[in-house]
């Protein structure tokens, strides 16, 4: 269908990601107090509160980030951004994950938001959900939302965020990990999590129509993923995603009959290291109900919590 006039829709390509680096932009933000200063042991409570919210701030805008990317990682993917609201539309049709609604601006009025979002998701005939955080800085958006048909959909998830490199664990007997750098890779990246996330209800069609178009995904320079493979099976992986001088983990599994062997920590160890390799001030992810455990054990902190709101269904216009 096509999409309304009203709807200017984006070419990924258009819009340059944010780099992370260790060059002027993070020096700034390591001067300035934005991003949590690494290595740094007795904080005062002034400065431990900067370095929160500094977190804090820069984990939300890492997703926004990273949800542009995701919808230039599928064929029928794409994205509007205008005037402090990004659309994005993943490869899939899937409310949860794969579509969804931003404030890039906080002082977007929160009708603004649910009105441009229902325009762009009515143009694709697809239901879109909208995160809200539980700092207070979303409580206008929740309140719109609730009013305007959007309902909650499971339980907060997490943010969590880590600051330092990781023990590397010895691994399992025939495991050994390798970065995906061909199509090959993204699929069985897409093959494992496929099989990891059928344990929440994620339909198999899912993954694979988020990352149809692997030749974007491998030259998407803030993108970088990790497959461990037993015995030659592709068995776990993970997504390490850059922005804002930051970066997160996305898209953690393993393979259901394997979970014993302890593979997604030797995959989460990989996936946050490389951040750090790559000069990112810190590393964070929203965690799913079986790896918050794991992300708590292995130094991962809680700074808040998102809820899912959704529109299961087109809008109406």
């Amino acid at each position: 269908m096509p999409l309304p006039r009203v709807i200017r829709f984006s070419c990924c390509a258009e819009i340059p990601a944010p780099r992370c680096g260790n060059g002027l932009d993070l020096a700034v933000r390591l001067k300035n107090g934005v991003g949590p200063m690494v290595g740094t042991e007795h904080d005062t409570p002034e400065h431990s509160h900067t370095k929160c919210a500094g977190d804090a701030s820069l984990g939300h805008r890492n997703l926004i980030s990273y949800s542009r990317a995701l919808a230039c990682w599928g064929s029928l993917g794409g994205f509007d951004e205008e005037e402090g609201v990004l659309a994005f539309a993943g490869g899939s049709w899937i409310p949860v994950i794969g579509n969804g609604a931003f404030r890039t601006d906080n002082t977007v009025s929160p009708t603004t938001l649910v009105d441009r979002a229902d325009n762009f998701f009515a143009g694709r005939q697809r239901g879109y959900s909208v995160k809200v955080r539980d700092t207070g800085q979303d409580d206008d958006l929740q309140e719109e939302c609730g009013a305007r048909g959007l309902v909650a959909y499971g339980e907060p998830v997490p943010e969590m965020i880590c600051h330092k490199l990781l023990p590397v664990p010895d691994l399992a007997q025939g495991l050994r990990l390798h970065q995906v750098t061909d199509a090959g890779g993204i699929t069985a990246f897409t093959n494992v999590n496929t099989d990891a996330y059928a344990t929440y209800g994620m339909p198999g069609d899912v993954l694979p129509d988020i990352f149809d178009q692997p030749d974007v995904v491998l030259a998407d320079p803030d993108t970088v993923i990790v497959v461990a493979y037993l015995d030659d099976r592709p068995v776990a992986a993970a997504l390490t995603y850059f922005s804002d001088g930051i970066a997160s983990l996305q898209w953690v599994g393993t393979v259901s009959d394997v979970r014993h062997l302890s593979l997604g920590r030797a995959v989460t160890v990989w996936a946050t290291n490389v951040a750090f390799e790559r000069g990112a001030m810190a590393c964070t992810l929203q965690a799913s109900p079986m790896g918050q455990p794991l992300y708590a054990d292995l130094g991962y902190q809680t700074i808040y919590h998102y809820r899912d709101l959704v529109r299961w269904t087109a809008p109406t216009i």
